[in-house]
C-alpha cells in the first residue's frame, strides 16, 4: 500500500508541476489548484480512486485548451483567389463573397486591434453536393488556419456541443472545446456543418447554444459545462452550412449572413469532372491520366446517370465506379489503357 501511495503522491506532484507552468487564466489555475488540494485530502483519508480519476482527467483537458495560443492569418487576397480557383469551378458570386470577406479582414486588421473586430458568420445554404463544406475548407487554407468540423446531422442533445458536468464519471467537454483542443489554437475556422439537421427534440436547446456561440457579445466567454470556466472563442471564425433554413431558429438566423449556393449545369459538371474529380480519383487509384480515357460522347451519361442532379456527389460516385472497373481490367488483363465509349459504357457506368 505504501508503494501505491508513493505512486499517487508522484502523480499528484506531476499534476501540480504541469498546472504551475501551463499558460491559462490565473482564476482557472487557482480553481484547479483547489481541486488538487481536495484530492490530496481524499488521499489522506484513503478515498481517492474515483476522485483521482475525475480530477486528473479534468486537468488533462484544461491543459489541452489553447487559452491564448493563436495562428497568424495569411490575409493575401491574391492567394485567396488562387485557392478558391484551384478547388472550385464556376460559382463566381460565392467565390467573390469570400474574397471580399478576406479583404475586409485585412483592412480591419490594419486599422483595429484584434479585439475590436469580430468576423461575420457566413451561412452557406444549398442542396446536397453543391460544395458547401469544401468552401469552408478552402477559406481555412487561404487564411492558413486550422479547420474544425462539427457535424450537426442527427445531433441528439445540446450536451454534445456544451459538454456534461465533470461531477459525472465519464463526462467530457462538448464538441466545441474538443475541437479547439484538437486544433491547438483558439482561432481556428469552426465549421458548423448542416445546422438544420439536428434531432427535432433537441433542436431548441441546440439553437440556444448556437446563439451563444455566434453572438460576439457572448462568445468571448463561452462556458462549457464540463470546463465550467469561460473560454474566449471570439477570435475563431465560424462558418455554417444548411440544406435549407426552415429548422434554424430566427435568433440564430439574425446572427448569420446567408449565401445561397447555386446548382451546377451539365456543362459545369463536365468541366468539374474532367478538371477536378477524375484526376483526383485516378491518382487515388494509382492510375496515370492517360490510362483511362472517357470519350466526349459518353460524358452526358456520366453527368446524368439518374437524371438531373444539382450537386456533384452522384457524379463522384459514378466516376469512382468507372475508375475501379478500369483499374481491375488494367491489372487483370494487362491493358495499357482503358477507353470508355458509347459501345462499352454499360460496363463502366451504373444502369438504372
Amino acid at each position: 500500500m505504501s508503494d501505491f501511495r508513493q505512486i499517487l503522491d508522484q502523480e499528484i506532484a506531476s499534476l501540480k508541476a504541469k498546472i504551475d507552468t501551463a499558460v491559462m487564466p490565473e482564476e482557472m489555475r487557482l480553481k484547479v489548484q483547489k481541486d488538487i488540494v481536495a484530492l490530496e485530502r481524499s488521499v489522506e483519508l484513503g478515498s481517492y480512486d474515483e476522485k483521482y480519476e475525475k480530477v486528473s482527467k479534468y486537468i488533462d483537458w484544461i491543459l489541452q485548451i489553447p487559452w491564448e495560443k493563436e495562428s497568424e492569418d495569411q490575409l493575401d487576397v491574391a492567394k485567396t483567389k488562387e485557392v478558391f480557383e484551384k478547388h472550385h469551378f464556376g460559382m463566381m458570386d460565392v467565390k467573390d463573397r469570400f474574397v471580399e470577406y478576406v479583404s475586409v479582414l485585412k483592412l480591419r486588421q490594419q486599422q483595429f486591434a484584434d479585439s475590436d473586430f469580430r468576423a461575420p458568420v457566413l451561412l452557406l445554404v444549398g442542396l446536397v453536393g453543391t460544395g458547401k463544406t469544401t468552401f469552408a475548407y478552402s477559406l481555412a487554407e487561404a487564411l492558413g488556419r486550422t479547420i474544425v468540423r462539427i457535424p450537426f446531422g442527427g445531433m441528439g442533445s445540446a450536451k454534445e456541443l456544451r459538454g456534461e458536468s465533470r461531477l459525472l464519471l465519464g463526462s467530457e467537454p462538448g464538441r466545441i472545446i474538443k475541437g479547439i483542443c484538437e486544433a491547438g489554437v483558439r482561432n481556428p475556422v469552426i465549421l458548423l456543418d448542416e445546422i438544420d439537421r439536428s434531432a427535432e427534440e433537441a433542436n431548441r436547446d441546440i439553437m440556444g447554444v448556437l446563439v451563444e456561440l455566434l453572438d460576439p457579445a457572448q462568445n468571448h466567454a463561452f462556458r462549457d459545462t464540463y470546463v465550467d470556466y469561460p473560454v474566449n472563442l471570439s477570435h475563431a471564425i465560424f462558418l455554417a452550412t444548411a440544406n435549407n433554413t426552415g429548422n434554424i431558429a430566427t435568433a440564430v438566423m439574425d446572427r448569420l449572413e446567408k449565401i445561397s449556393m447555386p446548382s451546377y449545369s451539365d456543362e459545369e459538371k463536365t468541366v468539374i469532372a474532367k478538371k477536378y474529380v477524375l484526376p483526383q480519383l485516378l491518382e487515388s487509384a494509382g492510375l496515370k491520366p492517360e490510362q483511362l480515357i472517357i470519350e466526349d460522347a459518353v460524358w452526358p451519361a456520366v453527368v446524368r446517370p439518374l437524371g438531373y442532379d444539382m450537386g456533384i456527389r452522384t457524379l463522384q460516385r459514378t466516376l469512382q465506379g468507372a475508375v475501379r472497373k478500369a483499374a481491375r481490367i488494367i491489372v487483370e488483363k494487362g491493358y495499357s489503357e482503358v477507353v470508355i465509349n458509347e459501345q462499352n459504357r454499360k460496363i463502366f457506368l451504373p444502369q438504372y
